[in-house]
């Protein structure tokens, strides 16, 4: 437990709780170190994730894991161990069973589906007597504002039965937590840490329920839950969403993950599509439909590094994949819960697109600093992403390309649909020449990135296909004009024709990892040579020797891309010095693609290597740091659980029988709806340079 000396626990310790509104962490010490409410994107009332308890959290743990002061100690120090953890079945229904000298006890941490945010502890006794020990530090506005707390005692009603609990209320400001369960902790008086505190004894059989509910500070405190009700109706309904992937197979839900210092074993793959789906869905606003990259801001790419960014938003390309992955596993009514969002959020000015927006559709530029130590004192801790406001040239294509495909698919255009798509068009038109940042939202010089010209290129052949196959109006004459013009130039300035590879961006030899996203849009064949040649260049130049690959090599010349030191005070392409770990979601792209060429037992072993990095319910990060064997990076990252699913759907595909192709429809220029697909003008002979389309 790392945590006795006031830091966080490692990344991967933490479990996701969710009410699909927003998303705690709390830790394998049962320390719940982070909760923003009511929304993902809300101000914490819970911080320690990125500072110290003294800047929010609720720790609830047998007391012979912590000292005289309530700090945890380490696992050698405590007469209290955690014996397992895990997720009821197919939930986010979190038990932690723990086991001390005089008994065992069993805790319950869910967050009930409904309109509120309530978190629900549940303490079970399980064999003998155990004491508990609880600590409550409220700590609104990311750990600046210590409320004022206020204690009701229980009321009697007129027959003598209690009729209304003791509660604890929290207020200061907008904000207000009301905390009900019995006994509850008390105001220690014995220190200056402005906190709750107190101890329990739980027997086998007992059962105590703690219930934190957040509510406006102009209302009156919410009614109590009725805990049983909400837990059984919690897990009924995570599973009924869940039952709609298929059966479940023994064994296959709860995989093992690394234990802390050593090599990492590898988890069930359909056990993991299933939890994948379960995280896109845990981190899908319940009434928007915005989908959040993470429900955390600034856990370190690099521990102790400035690579801390705030995820609590939802990007254009995440969106669009998840509505596709949702589709192929039968999630229709998410699917249409992100189509309708990804056409609100571009309606406020398609003109103008913004690469990633609120949880509701809004526009956000602003990114400040926040005045917390950081995660392991990585800083600096931000609020708001200020990449939204940086020009992306391939948030278009993202969003073109999922509509052509629900247009292939049999969906209709409405009112709102298509007149957007064609606003958003005229935008690629209009900004044709601007330079951008990239898909990794580069801090250092504008470019033009290989991986953007393509994904404009397919917004444009979107846009054609629109017009020419499926009969919608549109400027297709000039759509046609500007999708030639691009191919031929990507073939020129994109393709290096010596080296056999797509380039990151225009006049460099060096490789990304957004270049494995060049099949997924029909621009190139997944077998095509020059392809195979690009997936060469990236093993060469991007792969950790641990067999997971990054990004993109931050700095240029002659170094070693696994030695960190060769990194170390040099300003990269990126704007920021050193490398940063290998990438989850990139290494999944690869794994892909190995699987859509036939390469079974590479694009397997590249999964299981993933898959070995996940913590024990199955969560997955950003980045993973070989070195340090942990996690790194904003937690659980959506992308990386998408790039799962789409990989592993990917060797699932190698298995599936042939089928007869589809008959494309009459006018396409591409063949049906395999991603694969190449129309005929987008690629010259093998071997050229470039120069007219064929």
């Amino acid at each position: 437990m790392c945590e006795s000396w006031g830091m966080a626990s490692p990344i991967e310790d933490y479990a996701l709780l969710s009410n699909m509104r927003t998303g705690p962490l709390v830790s394998r010490s049962g320390s719940l170190d982070w909760l923003c409410a009511p929304r993902f994107d809300a101000p914490s009332v819970f911080g320690a994730l990125l500072g110290e308890p003294e800047h929010g959290r609720w720790l609830l743990a047998p007391a012979g894991a912590v000292d005289e002061a309530g700090d945890l100690l380490e696992d050698d120090d405590a007469d209290a161990q955690v014996a397992e953890r895990f997720y009821v079945e197919n939930t986010f229904v979190l038990q932690t069973v723990w086991v001390t000298d005089t008994g065992s006890v069993r805790v319950t941490d869910f967050l009930p589906l409904t309109s509120r945010t309530d978190v629900v502890r549940r303490v079970e006794g399980l064999t003998g007597e155990v004491e508990m020990y609880q600590e409550l530090r409220i700590r609104f506005g990311y750990g600046t504002v210590v409320p004022w707390v206020s204690r009701f005692e229980g009321e009697l009603g007129p027959d003598g039965e209690e009729a209304a609990p003791p509660m604890l209320v929290a207020m200061a400001g907008p904000d207000a937590v009301v905390l009900r369960g019995e006994p509850l902790p008390e105001a220690a008086s014995d220190d200056d840490e402005r906190r709750h505190r107190g101890t329990f004894t739980v027997s086998a059989g007992q059962a105590r329920d703690f219930v934190l509910t957040h509510f406006a500070s102009h209302r009156t405190p919410p009614a109590p839950i009725d805990v049983n009700d909400q837990l059984n109706r919690t897990v009924e309904l995570w599973q009924e969403w869940s039952g709609l992937y298929g059966p479940a197979e023994a064994g296959a839900e709860e995989p093992d993950g690394p234990a802390a210092g050593h090599e990492p074993v590898p988890v069930e793959r359909t056990g993991a599509v299933r939890r994948s789906l379960l995280v896109v869905r845990a981190l899908m606003h319940q009434e928007t439909g915005g989908l959040v990259a993470a429900p955390t801001t600034s856990l370190p790419e690099v521990i102790g590094g400035e690579r801390n960014w705030d995820h609590r938003f939802a990007w254009l390309r995440d969106a669009a994949t998840a509505l596709e992955v949702m589709l192929d596993h039968g999630h229709d009514r998410e699917a249409s819960q992100l189509r309708n969002w990804l056409l609100r959020s571009v309606a406020g000015d398609p003109h103008d697109l913004q690469n990633l927006y609120g949880v509701a559709g809004e526009r956000r530029g602003r990114e400040h600093q926040l005045d917390l130590p950081g995660y392991e004192r990585s800083r600096p801790v931000r609020e708001g992403n200020g990449t939204a406001v940086h020009h992306q040239s391939d948030a278009v294509g993202h969003v073109m390309v999922v509509f052509e495909r629900l247009r292939r698919r049999g969906a209709a255009e409405d009112h709102l649909s298509w007149p957007l798509q064609q606003a958003m068009l005229r935008s690629v038109v209009e900004n044709y020449e601007v330079q951008d940042q990239g898909l990794w939202e580069m801090r250092g010089e504008r470019q033009y990135y290989t991986h953007s010209r393509v994904l404009m290129w397919a917004a444009l052949q979107a846009g054609v296909d629109a017009v020419r196959v499926h009969g919608l109006p549109g400027d297709a004459a000039l759509w046609e004009q500007l999708r030639d013009a691009l191919a031929e130039e990507i073939w020129t300035s994109g393709y290096d024709p010596e080296i056999g590879s797509f380039v990151q961006y225009y006049g460099t030899t060096s490789v990304d990892a957004s270049l494995l996203q060049l099949p997924q849009v029909g621009f190139v064949a997944h077998d095509d040579e020059r392809m195979l040649g690009t997936v060469r260049r990236i093993e060469e130049q991007l792969r950790h020797p641990c067999g997971l690959i990054h990004r993109y090599r931050n700095v240029l010349g002659p170094v070693d891309p696994a030695d960190p030191d060769a990194y170390a005070g040099v300003i990269g392409v990126d704007g920021f010095p050193g490398q940063d770990p290998p990438h989850l979601g990139a290494s999944l792209w690869l794994a892909a693609q190995y699987a859509r060429t036939g390469r079974r037992e590479d694009a397997e072993r590249l999964v299981d290597r993933v898959l070995a990095t996940a913590n024990d319910l199955g969560l997955l990060a950003t980045e993973y740091s070989p070195e340090l064997h942990r996690l790194t990076g904003n937690f659980p990252q959506t992308l990386t659980h998408l790039a799962l699913v789409q990989a592993l759907d990917a060797l699932d595909a190698l298995d599936a029988p042939a089928e007869e192709p589809s008959a494309a429809p009459e006018g396409s220029s591409a063949a049906g709806e395999a991603p694969s697909a190449v129309p005929s003008y987008a690629a010259p002979p093998a071997g050229a340079a470039g120069g007219e389309p064929a």
